[in-house]
């Protein structure tokens, strides 16, 4: 009876042994992928001193300009994917926003400074006027960028963007509206990942595009705690009825992430706002690539 217990006993160790191997292993080959795909990124990225420290960026392309606004677990690397594929048509911009790898997190950092730090690289590349993209949490950025200053702002194109509420809350935003501290590491985001596609209605291989997470922390606790809350704590700053520049929404209807219904409200209230709703996709928008090329020509064409 004894040595059959500890036989069930040296199976069931030999079992967790292996699942542990297996997983180790799926984790180091992850992680490897991705901190090769951001090296090649990182090996392309320039920087400048501004008022707010060192900004690093991707620059590339030819053609008019489009200063890319990328959303939280970002940086350079995800800000220039977005429209990596259409340098032969447009000089693509993606700087890392505050606290993303290779930009410094001032102290005390606002929404309002990200965009001054935007005007101060576009002032820096002797760029005067642009045209505008953004995802995710990064257009609370944008829509501040093209109310503060529309005669740097062509246009805005705002992908699976976030939105003010229609009407003012009554109550402001607390806790971290993003992935807490205690999750921004490898090995903890590789450990959930298995959860993006119910809970987020992502691919689990999006882990390896917002790997190494040392060099996003920063910024994913800036975005947590003062730009996703923007919306809602300073709801004055965003009546987009004010924006005085062309602008394209596209967003998904199946988004987890981004609430569709806002970017509806908002898509009939913005003064001649040009708005697509993808019935799939997702958050990432996946799968209607060709039409967003499309979309974003005829957008470029028409306000150029």
């Amino acid at each position: 009876m004894i040595k059959g217990k500890r036989k069930k006993k040296m199976i069931a160790l030999c079992i967790l042994g292996i699942i542990v191997f297996v997983l180790a292993i799926d984790f180091i080959v992850v992680r490897n992928e991705a901190l090769d795909r951001f090296a090649g990124y990182e090996a392309k990225a320039k920087s400048i001193e501004s008022s707010y420290g060192k900004i690093s960026y991707i620059d590339e392309g030819s053609g008019e300009t489009f200063l890319v606004i990328h959303g939280i677990t970002g940086g350079y690397d995800q800000g220039f994917d977005v429209l990596s594929g259409r340098t032969d048509d447009y000089r693509v911009i993606a700087p890392s926003r505050f606290g993303y790898p290779g930009s410094d997190m001032p102290d005390d950092a606002t929404v309002d400074m990200q965009v001054e730090a935007s005007i101060e690289l576009l002032d820096n590349l002797g760029i005067d006027k642009t045209f505008v993209v953004a995802t995710s949490a990064g257009g609370t950025i944008a829509q501040r960028f093209a109310l503060m200053y529309p005669e740097r702002c062509k246009g805005l194109v705002l992908y699976c963007s976030g939105y003010p509420a229609a009407e003012q809350p009554t109550k402001p935003a607390t806790g971290m509206a993003g992935p807490p501290s205690a999750l921004c590491n490898d090995f903890a985001m590789w450990l959930i990942s298995p959860l993006f596609k119910p809970i987020m209605g992502m691919d689990r291989s999006v882990i390896k595009q917002i790997m190494p997470m040392k060099e996003r922390k920063a910024g994913i606790v800036f975005d947590g705690d003062v730009v996703n809350k923007d919306h809602t704590n300073h709801y004055e700053n965003y009546d987009l009825k004010n924006i005085k520049v062309p602008v394209l929404i596209i967003h998904s209807e199946d988004d987890k992430l981004a609430n569709p219904e806002k970017a509806k409200y908002w898509s009939n209230e913005i003064p001649g706002c040009t708005s697509v709703f993808f019935s799939g996709g997702g958050h990432l928008m996946a799968g209607n690539d060709e039409q967003i090329n499309d979309l974003l020509d005829e957008f470029v064409e028409k306000n150029k």
